[in-house]
């Protein structure tokens, strides 16, 4: 049984995290609110992981008990937090935290990010760590609404 209490190890995501990483995006961006309108397949998602790692994605995972527990992903190069998803079942286990904190450290001059209006959980947590909402947006690929954040860093 995993304890809220359980050590999380953050480390470069492998190939052979991707199916679990996959798994972590989907169910999390199935809970309500939080993913698109019409929600992509596992295996969809899984497919784009491929790419989005050919195309320079920086990939870090939180191990929690030996299970994937939450990944991030970002462009450095372009000062953006693509990604950060928790499984469901982690959520309050300090994982989004972990990866948050990572990105910052990564990112020490800034970046931004973008989550959906609905996935309220996902906008208190980032005011919460000191993120600033910017202005609101159309979701590149769904065309739903989203919001931005930025920290400026340091």
């Amino acid at each position: 049984m995993v304890m809220r209490n359980s050590p999380i190890e953050l480390r470069p995501a492998e190939a052979g995290d991707r199916d679990a990483i996959a798994a972590v995006w989907h169910d999390s961006a199935s809970l309500p609110g939080v993913g698109p309108p019409v929600m992509p397949s596992r295996n969809a998602l899984r497919k784009r992981l491929d790419a989005e790692f050919a195309s320079g994605w920086n990939v870090t995972v939180a191990v929690c008990a030996d299970i994937v527990a939450g990944f991030l992903a970002l462009r450095p190069d372009q000062a953006i937090l693509d990604e950060l998803f928790v499984r469901p079942d982690f959520i309050g286990f300090g994982v989004g935290r972990a990866l948050l904190a990572h990105a910052m450290a990564t990112m020490p001059d800034g970046f931004t990010l973008y989550t959906r209006p609905t996935n309220r959980r996902a906008c208190l947590f980032y005011e919460r760590m000191g993120l600033v909402f910017l202005r609101h947006g159309t979701h590149p690929r769904a065309g739903d609404p989203i919001v931005h954040y930025g920290w400026s860093g340091h």
